[in-house]
């Protein structure tokens, strides 16, 4: 069996955001430092205090195209609005027993401003298909979780991949999202693209159900892409994403980089409100534009593979504003068929495959691989 290591959270520096239109990049289908807490609860770390403000594909389920995100956005006839600093509030983190903290690196840089796109269609897009799809399939894999949460904090310590057109990436999503039509979209992402190893993008993803006899609502996305320090596919790093009423943040290596309150971003963390499962997917999207041109030759010589070491689950008491580890999973032995099943759908370039789903020595691998026709 292998050691687990959980990171400490940091606090965070401050991030300024602006709202700009911009591409629809989104994948388809911290606090302070560790403090014992002997209960197992752990402080919110939004101020109690304070009135409560909600901050802020990743799968493409089968029958949804995925929105392009080289597609020009549509003006949604609102002035966009620049908000002030994003507070960030350090909390009280829980720490394993018989765990040695690991101290963070480089404190992740964020590099380019916030982003609101508001977009349906495909028009104008970018992709360049430039693999060799007469001679070879492409597949990619999809670890996705059963339970259904409302809230909490959500960890994995993962090792990615980013080759030209790759989508790496971890996400909660509300299942019936896909749908549209009277289904709302809610999702909250991790992605790490093929365009740099060295960026991660953190985006969310609502749509308002549509209004019988109405127009057909578009889907949001806000992105913003940060850089890490370091390249994310050379070692495991710790991906942590929070979700509550009041705000939704995301963290690298206990490291928050994005908080998002409620009245920013045109409202969609006060729309968070569905049910969303955890999942975990490697794809290749046709959008150059977003994560580069996918050639394949990258898998000439065989599988890339992203690493996930462990995922631990906390659930959230709204009450008393904590955390509570609810569980965590080592990968030790076979794939708990209880708490995970495997994607098996078409994924832009590629068709989730099972057999790409693999749990070995310790590790969940999601695999991309080509097979000659």
């Amino acid at each position: 069996m292998k050691s687990k290591i959980l990171l400490p959270f940091l606090t965070a520096g401050v991030m300024f955001c602006a709202f700009t239109a911009c591409s629809d990049d989104s994948s388809s289908p911290t606090d302070s430092g560790a403090v014992m807490n002997p209960s197992g609860n752990v402080d919110d770390p939004a101020n109690p205090g304070e009135t409560p403000v909600v901050p802020g594909e990743t799968p493409v389920d089968p029958g949804e195209t995925p929105v392009d995100p080289g597609e020009t956005p549509v003006d949604p006839g609102e002035t966009p609005v620049v908000p002030g600093e994003t507070p960030v509030v350090p909390g009280e983190t829980p720490v394993v027993p018989g765990e040695t903290p690991v101290t963070p690196g480089e404190t992740p840089v964020v590099s380019e401003p916030y982003r609101l796109t508001i977009e349906n269609t495909y028009a104008n897009n970018a992709s360049v298909e430039v693999a060799d799809f007469d001679s070879y399939n492409y597949y990619g894999a999809e670890l996705t979780g059963k339970d259904q949460f409302t809230y909490g904090r959500f960890e994995a310590r993962m090792k990615m991949v980013s080759i030209p057109g790759s989508v790496s990436s971890m996400f909660l999503y509300y299942d019936p999202s896909y749908m549209l039509g009277d289904e709302p979209w809610n999702e909250i992402d991790i992605e790490v693209l093929g365009v740099n190893p060295g960026m991660w993008q953190a985006n969310l993803i609502t749509r308002e159900a549509d209004v019988e006899g109405g127009r057909k609502n578009p889907k949001k996305t806000s992105e913003t892409k940060t850089g890490f320090g370091f390249n994310a596919t050379e070692d495991f790093h710790l991906f942590a994403m929070v979700w509550t009423p009041e705000y939704i943040s995301w963290e690298i290596d206990s490291v928050e980089v994005r908080r998002d309150v409620l009245g920013m971003t045109k409202g969609q963390v006060e729309f968070m409100t569905k049910e969303q499962s955890l999942r975990f997917n490697l794809w290749a999207s046709k959008s150059a534009s977003w994560v580069g041109k996918f050639t394949g030759a990258e898998l000439a010589d065989g599988p890339v593979a992203q690493w996930i070491d462990y995922v631990r689950v906390y659930s959230y008491d709204t009450a008393t504003k904590t955390f509570t580890e609810s569980w965590t999973d080592n990968f030790d032995g076979e794939l708990d068929a209880s708490r995970w099943s495997a994607g098996n759908w078409e994924m832009e370039h590629v068709m989730l495959k099972k057999e790409n789903l693999v749990v070995e020595d310790g590790y969940c691998k999601l695999l991309m691989t080509r097979e000659a026709k």
